[in-house]
């Protein structure tokens, strides 16, 4: 190769790298202006649960814009009715529990919510009774009897940070003890999006004096709901 077209790739590489470096400073201004218009709502919500609900809807809008605008997306195996992720234990940050507290008490009869806060209970117990909760494989207390999240529109972040690209892995790794399985990979341009939301809600937390400490998602709402 002459000297001219040596000269020609290096500089083409380097025009290359240079707006490669700009796409990713600018890939992760995405989510620093998310966290800000977060926070933004966060501190013109009346309580911890309002804000968790439009952190929420913000989140899931900047999932379905990066599935949507951002290349090669990588192809989702959950669909409705798939639910080896709901045997997981969930942690949640403040505000999530108040949100699905409220959307559980204008929706269910007192009878039903006694029924809920037993399950919700034996669950909180499998997870205090292990030195690794994480560990744990529960049946969710809210999942239907079909299958389906009873809490969809407020369920956790976790829940719907969480994707897989193999529906078998999924079960495998969760109802399989002996399974080679042991992680289900990410999408991370939209696990990052419900990262800052989770950062979000725990910095809310502490800007309002409150502990911004996670919880187990079942213990959370036996403190919320009513006896």
């Amino acid at each position: 190769m002459s000297a001219t077209g040596t000269d020609r790739i290096m500089h083409d590489i380097a025009a290359v790298g240079e707006l490669t470096r700009l796409a990713a400073e600018r890939y992760d201004g995405v989510y620093v202006s998310l966290r800000a218009a977060m926070m933004e709502a966060l501190s013109q919500a009346a309580d911890l649960g309002d804000g968790a609900r439009a952190v929420m809807d913000m989140a899931d809008a900047a999932a379905g814009a990066i599935m949507e605008h951002y290349p090669n997306q990588p192809v989702r195996a959950c669909r409705a009715g798939c639910d080896a992720c709901c045997h997981l234990h969930v942690m949640i940050p403040p505000g999530i529990a108040e949100a699905i507290a409220a959307y559980l008490t204008e929706r269910l009869e007192p009878e039903a919510l006694l029924t809920l806060r037993g399950e919700l209970r034996k669950a909180a117990d499998a997870a205090a009774g292990l030195a690794d909760p994480s560990a744990l494989v529960h049946r969710c207390p809210l999942l239907g009897a079909d299958g389906l999240c009873t809490i969809y529109d407020v369920r956790p972040l976790t829940c719907r940070a969480f994707t897989s690209r193999s529906a078998a892995a999924c079960r495998s790794m969760v109802f399989d003890p002996e399974s080679a399985v042991t992680t289900i990979t990410q999408n991370p341009a939209q696990f990052r999006v419900y990262v800052e939301a989770t950062g979000a809600l725990e910095q809310a937390a502490r800007l309002r004096g409150l502990s911004a400490q996670q919880k187990g998602l079942s213990a959370a709402l036996l403190e919320l709901l009513p006896d």
